[in-house]
């Protein structure tokens, strides 16, 4: 073997560069200074406006002492701070902590200090969960208050505004990339519906290449005009904060993920791209006609969680929406998959073509492997549609490990692979379908059946607005499955007539044996709480 290829090739500075996704919003600002970059409300900013903004921030934490590996939190919606969050912060060499605004102080509390947050930057709207949260802290963050004009009436806890602080900062700060692309940018925790969330460390190399993944995944245009209806403290926006600057485009900022909000920005702003849970598209499409906006070239939106129904693919066709189905967890960065789409399913009838469009599909452009693995053996399930075994992640796309929980960290990746949790098959076309979360499989007279597989017939009638599936306790069979579901307005469908419908699409033991007509409780990002539906659902059963 040559030996010539090991002489002198070493790396230096001229032949290597840590990846970051810091550098995206430096080219934005050199490239294209004047071009729009973050609309909200009546406020605008160009690319060189938000880059300045950014530095100040970045400048205005070092004069505070913040570095490397330190801490600052953020309570904040959908708005400028956020946005400019996700590249002061780790301009200064900080981690980001975005934290879910619609979490109980108490866990806020345990966030800030599990996370040893430094400073809180947190609008002036969550004032009482932040001062009951603050109450719990031996030593406090230093709180800087986002006095936004949009926001609604609230105390200020700090000891200054956020463009106060800027106001300290240089806009011309020399920041530098970090030394090590392995370096964190960010902290996101897990919902923790059981016991505390765990707090899960992104790197600066894992968020520059999902924000490039994005890119690729979608075919996402320069200066694309993405509206802001995910929230931005999930998973860091599945990455596209970083997204939008490398493409230069437009960040639409919502505070409030409602209808007539939503429809008014795309019409106003010419909304190109949009993220959401299914719950974000059906509320597009559910609302009253005169709400909506006659577009005159389609969006492209991508939805994750609960696989879409036909009834959600219809309405966004209808509404000129085109849906691509991704999937993931916070563990790699958001979406990790994606049902990346063929021709021949566009002739497809629309039950055949959201059964495709529904899978989870096959690993992102940069995501280094998907597979499904049987998870005591490790060995890959058949590729026929039928045998279940986990989903499992593995490349540059997936966190460094969980903060402070090192027996955590080590159990997911075991056997060099993350273990997701979820349950799934493998199609012949090596497409990936998720049966069901591990928790969630319900077990009746000993067969197994999918929640999922439930849900995905319930939303095949007409009336069903949305839908749940959880196991209810039973002294006969163990469990059975029981049904949550909201109807669409105006709509009187009984338990007897769904159980008919549900009868004609599915074996008689995964049939409901109980159907619960009421509002779904679901997370800020649009996930079904089911650990409360399983409350109710065993409460339920102990009435019988």
């Amino acid at each position: 073997m040559s030996s010539g290829y090991l002489q002198g090739l070493d790396r230096n500075q001229a032949n290597h560069a840590a990846l970051t996704p810091l550098t995206f919003i430096e080219r934005a600002a050199y490239v294209y200074p004047d071009k729009p970059s973050v609309i909200h409300g009546d406020q605008r900013f160009t690319w060189s406006q938000t880059y300045a903004r950014c530095r100040r921030l970045a400048s205005a934490l070092t004069k505070r002492g913040i570095g490397k590996n330190d801490t600052v939190a953020a309570m904040l919606p959908n708005t400028p701070p956020m946005y400019e969050a996700h590249f002061g912060v780790p301009m200064a060499g900080a981690v980001l902590n975005a934290l879910n605004t619609r979490l109980d102080a108490e866990t806020i509390a345990f966030m800030l200090k599990h996370g040893e947050a430094k400073v809180l930057i947190t609008d002036r709207e969550y004032a009482p969960i932040i001062e009951k949260a603050l109450a719990l802290l031996d030593s406090p963050p230093l709180v800087i208050d986002v006095d936004d004009p949009l926001a609604p009436e609230g105390k200020l806890l700090g000891e200054m505004t956020y463009e106060s602080f800027l106001d300290q900062g240089d806009p011309d700060f020399d920041w530098q990339p970090p030394a090590d692309e392995w370096d964190a940018i960010a902290l996101n925790y897990t919902s923790g519906t059981t016991g505390d969330p765990k707090g899960v460390v992104y790197h600066h190399r894992g968020a520059h290449l999902n924000a490039v993944s994005n890119i690729l995944n979608w075919g996402m245009p320069h200066h694309a005009i993405y509206l802001w209806t995910l929230p931005m403290f999930h998973c860091n926006g599945w990455c596209f904060p970083w997204t939008v600057a490398e493409r230069a485009g437009v960040n639409v900022c919502l505070r409030r993920v409602e209808a007539k909000a939503a429809w008014d920005a795309i019409r106003d702003h010419g909304v190109t791209h949009m993220c959401g849970a299914p719950i974000v598209y059906s509320m597009l499409i559910n609302a009253p006609a005169e709400m909506q906006a006659k577009l005159s070239r389609p969006i492209a939106g991508q939805v994750a969680g609960a696989s879409p129904p036909a009834a959600i693919i219809e309405g966004t066709e209808r509404v000129g929406i085109e849906l691509t189905h991704v999937y993931g967890l916070t563990e790699v960065y958001g979406p990790a998959s994606v049902c990346s789409k063929h021709e021949a399913w566009a002739d497809l009838p629309i039950d055949r073509r959201a059964e495709r469009n529904g899978r989870q599909g096959v690993r992102t452009p940069l995501q280094d492997a998907m597979v499904v693995l049987d998870p005591e053996t490790m060995q890959p399930v058949p590729w026929d549609g039928e045998t279940m075994g986990e989903i499992m992640f593995r490349g540059n796309i997936t966190m460094k490990g969980y903060l402070k929980n090192q027996a955590a960290t080590d159990k997911t990746f075991a056997g060099g692979w993350f273990h997701t949790g979820d349950l799934a098959v493998m199609y012949p076309d090596g497409y990936v379908k998720i049966r069901d979360r591990s928790k969630d499989i319900i077990i009746s007279g000993g067969e197994n059946i999918s929640s999922i597989e439930v849900e995905e017939a319930l939303y095949r009638h007409p009336s069903v607005l949305s839908a749940a599936v959880v196991a209810q306790p039973d002294e006969k069979w163990g469990e059975t499955p029981c049904a949550f579901v909201e109807l669409k307005p105006g709509s009187n469908l009984t338990a007897e007539e769904l159980r008919l419908f549900c009868r004609e699409h599915l074996a008689g033991y995964k049939v409901p044996r109980n159907f619960i007509f009421q509002e779904i409780p679901k997370t800020s990002t649009g996930k079904i709480q089911k650990f409360a539906l399983r409350e109710i659902a065993k409460s339920a059963s102990a009435i019988q």
